[in-house]
């Protein structure tokens, strides 16, 4: 199973920096450990207030306790919330990359948070054409190397949440593949633009 862990650290007032620097070299040796054995598979930085230190991880774990034992294994925890976020399969997502880097577009990677809410009235016949035309479209975006992965949040029976990782050039060209979806008209979208972590396991597959 997969999940979106926002981990916040707070070193404490009057820690040598000295002290910092090692657990933080601790930290980095221990996650390219824990991306070896396939429980780190992405880190991203999401824009970041001055002195605020906060990372974004896709882990995968084989259910919570074993992902709360990976999380207690990382040299920052003693320093460090985590904020847990559980991912499902989603219909539309493209899986993992598997394309050559050269077939990839350039850019910026950006998280989305989908919340589609179908107002009463609307026939089921168009709300099942908007659903497979969004399918049509997130497997063409896929194929463009724009939608990287899709997942599904906890949702309800009236409203449905998703999470979207993709690649733009910039956010114009984002709002405007998003804008595109057929869902688009039901759905808000909550978007966090990431930069690279320098211990994120993948760098060398995703660049």
């Amino acid at each position: 199973m997969e999940y979106l862990v926002t981990m916040t650290t707070h070193v404490p007032e009057g820690t040598s920096d000295e002290a910092v620097a090692d657990v933080r070299a601790r930290e980095a040796a221990h996650t390219r450990k824990l991306a070896a054995q396939g429980h780190v598979l992405r880190l991203w930085r999401p824009p970041l207030r001055p002195g605020e230190w906060r990372t974004l991880g896709l882990f995968a774990a084989a259910d919570g306790g074993e992902l709360e034992r990976v999380l207690a294994s990382m040299p920052l925890r003693v320093w460090r919330t985590d904020e847990v976020a559980p991912l499902g399969p989603h219909p539309n997502d493209p899986g993992a990359p598997r394309d050559r880097a050269g077939d990839r577009p350039s850019g910026t990677e950006y998280l989305t948070v989908f919340t589609v809410v179908i107002p009463d009235g609307v026939p089921g016949e168009v709300a099942e054409e908007a659903r497979r035309g969004e399918a049509r479209s997130t497997r063409q975006f896929g194929e463009q190397g724009h939608l990287i992965r899709l997942w599904a949040l906890p949702s309800d029976q009236d409203v449905s949440h998703a999470l979207g990782l993709w690649r733009a050039g910039d956010e114009a060209q984002l709002t405007r593949m998003l804008e595109s979806l057929p869902l688009d008209p039901w759905m808000t979208v909550q978007t966090t633009s990431l930069t690279p972590h320098p211990s994120d396991p993948g760098v060398s597959i995703l660049s």
